[in-house]
């Protein structure tokens, strides 16, 4: 599916996984609102969502940088409406934004518990809700949630529990929409990565310290991994008009696995779908905890 002529409204796009897929859609000219938050230069963290814009602009899309902070209803109502008006709509969201803060609950300040919500959370849900009455009008919208399959292993939330909480609440918010804009037409899925994206809010996160090397081996696949990512955005949402379900790969397609190699899993698994209502329903699309992304 080409997006060109589509309209996307991406959080979190000034860097990281968020601009990675504008920029994938830019390269089919698409319009792309780079919602995020860092309108200056950030002493931490690169990129603006001015430079975002100028990137997408120069792969060959059009570009509209917003600054939004979207715990503000406000401020998103305004963001959406400034991009119907420029671009004529929306076809899709992506929920990208996220605050992360690897710890467990003895050591995660309520402060930090509160913005990993705020942010994660209830972040999305004023995105997808402002947007879905212009999605209604849309080709073929939808939704995508940047987020973890809903695996309740403990091992998932003991050594990062609130951070797990936060992100689980986008898959759970994503399962929850996919069945109430079913019958509007409006496809809902959770994509995840299988494997460590290496982002700069990951990076900064763990500094130069024993995490940071506990991630060495897998940062030189940062690129790739932004890349399979980016380039699992057509694939996602393309139209099934005739189809109930995913095709699933050819079993001699799949990547291969091998215990211990490092880039075993180095490609997102997109799709698990059911057999029913496949574009609508959010895939298990990962196999790794959330600890390891953002």
């Amino acid at each position: 599916m080409s997006l060109n002529g589509k309209t996307l409204f991406i959080t979190g796009a000034s860097r990281g996984i968020g601009l990675a897929i504008a920029l994938r859609a830019a390269r089919d000219g698409a319009n792309v609102a780079v919602v995020a938050k860092t309108d200056a230069p950030h002493p931490k963290l690169p990129g603006t969502i001015h430079s975002a814009a100028a990137e997408i602009e120069a792969m060959g899309g059009h570009a509209l940088p917003l600054a939004v902070d979207i715990r503000d209803e406000n401020q998103v109502t305004d963001a959406v409406a400034r991009t119907v008006a420029a671009f004529g709509g929306i076809d899709v969201v992506v929920n990208n934004a996220s605050a992360i803060h690897l710890a467990d609950v003895q050591h995660t300040e309520i402060r930090r518990f509160d913005l990993m919500q705020a942010v994660n959370t209830r972040g999305s849900l004023v995105v997808s809700k402002l947007a879905i009455p212009h999605l209604e009008r849309a080709a073929n919208p939808h939704i995508l949630m940047l987020s973890p399959p809903l695996d309740m292993k403990e091992r998932w939330f003991a050594p990062h529990a609130p951070y797990s909480i936060a992100k689980f609440g986008m898959s759970l918010l994503a399962l929850g929409l996919a069945g109430e804009l079913r019958g509007k037409g409006i496809a809902v899925n959770a994509l995840w990565p299988r494997t460590i994206i290496a982002t700069a809010a990951v990076r900064n996160l763990l500094g130069g310290g024993s995490g940071h090397r506990r991630i060495a081996p897998a940062e030189h696949r940062g690129r790739r991994g932004l890349s399979c990512l980016s380039e699992a955005l057509p694939q996602l949402l393309r139209e099934f008009p005739h189809r109930r379900h995913v095709p699933r790969r050819r079993r001699r397609d799949r990547p291969r696995e091998v215990p211990g190699r490092s880039d075993a899993a180095a490609h997102p698994r997109l799709l698990r779908a059911g057999r029913r209502d496949a574009a609508n329903r959010p895939p298990i699309a990962a196999t790794r905890p959330p600890s390891e992304f953002s």
